[in-house]
């Protein structure tokens, strides 16, 4: 991989800079202060440095990005409310990487000789909402972060440096025993950041809601994802989901535990998509927890309409925790895509040295959903802890084109502390 040794070297003293100026602050810095009575200022610093190396034919990429959001929380306990602002900013120290995966004329992030890592320099407005909570409902109003289940369909993309949030009122309730979770959003703020151009935000309108209700150890769940595009290049993902969710962890013994997931979901075109279509979303996950080891095998199908030539597509979703870290299927294949994949966790509590140790490695083999074609496979693996304040992050991707797009290893280095 091309100047890795040299940026590797520059992330280290990146981080080494940096670790000591959050460490020495004082042991009750970022807690909230009072501010007279039931009133509450809550500090927010979260602060990220990443290396990304991307290994790919004729586009190898090195970014070395840092990421900084910052802001506040005024909370009044009597009344309930609360309002929070947050500003981000991403720079990047190391710049040969393409942070635009679409054209954008006389950008200097847009780098097509280098591969795509998604994290554009950028100054955004990332939440400024107003929110009254009491025991049983909630109502957030104005820019605000969105994720809802494992995000499959609606996500913050917080792995990336710039995270997704939505123009949107959002009310959560609980009624006997069913939790309803509605939203309507005019806007996607999208992760690409204030230098994306048109693409920086879309507009549109946008409904998001679910029903659950507990069954013993099971969440039972309905939904409903309604996305319709404003802008004529994201017509065709104006789409309208309509599915059920089944999830929950069902205890064997003391000592082990059957995890399970399943849901299934249609989507169908609507607005001004230009497509008449209908496809299925499948997916079934088992895993076996016992002692920290978790052991997980999954099937997930976002299907195809064979005669429409269109398939399953979620672009509101945190898309990089599904279907491989490596990112190739990021927009579904026109025939679909079905993901055979195991996955091998564990967590190491009494590990004394640093906390919350963990590990897991992820074998996929991806298909299309029309016509069986073996697309490739891909290996991920990734080590994360923390010491003090700073969590620190390896990981790795390795995919193996077979059919379709080229063979791509990823290797990220990351620390992150927040408060």
């Amino acid at each position: 991989m091309k100047k890795t040794a040299i940026t590797a070297t520059l992330l280290a003293s990146s981080i080494a800079f940096a670790h000591p100026a959050f460490a020495a602050g004082k042991p009750a810095f970022g807690d909230p202060i009072p501010a007279g009575e039931g009133l509450t200022l809550d500090p927010i610093i979260d602060a990220r440095i990443r290396y990304e190396g991307v290994d790919q034919p004729t586009v190898d990429a090195d970014a070395l990005t840092v990421r900084l959001r910052t802001g506040v929380e005024l909370k009044h306990a009597l009344s309930h409310l609360s309002v929070l602002v947050e500003a981000e900013g991403t720079l990047g120290l190391v710049n040969d990487y393409n942070a635009f995966p679409f054209a954008l004329p006389g950008s200097s992030q847009r780098r097509p000789q280098y591969a795509v890592v998604a994290d554009g320099e950028s100054i955004d407005l990332n939440r400024a909402q107003i929110m009254y909570k009491v025991k049983d409902f909630a109502l957030t109003v104005g820019r605000q972060r969105i994720n809802l289940d494992d995000q499959r369909f609606v996500g913050s993309v917080g792995w990336r440096q710039n995270e997704q949030t939505f123009d949107a009122v959002r009310a959560e309730a609980t009624i006997g025993p069913v939790s309803i979770d509605a939203t309507y959003a005019i806007q996607q703020d999208s992760i690409f950041g204030s230098e994306a151009g048109p693409r920086r935000a879309m507009d549109g309108d946008f409904v998001f809601a679910q029903a659950v209700v507990k069954a013993g150890p099971l969440q039972v769940k309905g939904f409903s994802y309604i996305i319709d595009y404003d802008e004529a290049f994201a017509f065709a993902n104006s789409s309208q989901t309509y599915g059920g969710r089944v999830s929950g962890s069902i205890p064997l013994s003391k000592a082990v535990k059957l995890n399970v997931l399943a849901s299934y979901a249609r989507q169908m075109d609507i607005g001004r998509n230009p497509v008449n279509y209908e496809a299925d979303f499948v997916v079934g996950e088992l895993g076996l927890a016992y002692q920290g080891f978790t052991l997980t095998g999954g099937y997930e199908k976002l299907g195809a309409d064979k005669a429409a030539g269109k398939s399953f597509q979620t672009p509101l979703a945190t898309l990089h925790k599904f279907n491989g870290w490596a990112d190739l299927f990021l927009t579904t294949p026109g025939n679909g895509i079905e993901d055979y994949y195991v996955t091998l966790a564990k967590v190491f509590p009494k590990v004394k040295a640093v906390q919350g140790l963990n590990a897991n490695v992820t074998y996929h083999e991806f298909r299309s959903d029309v016509g069986n074609v073996k697309f490739g496979t891909e290996w991920d693996a990734s080590l994360g802890f923390k010491t003090k304040k700073v969590g620190w992050l390896v990981k790795y991707a390795n995919y193996n084109a077979d059919k379709f797009g080229v063979d791509r290893q990823i290797l990220w280095l990351q620390a992150e502390v927040a408060f």
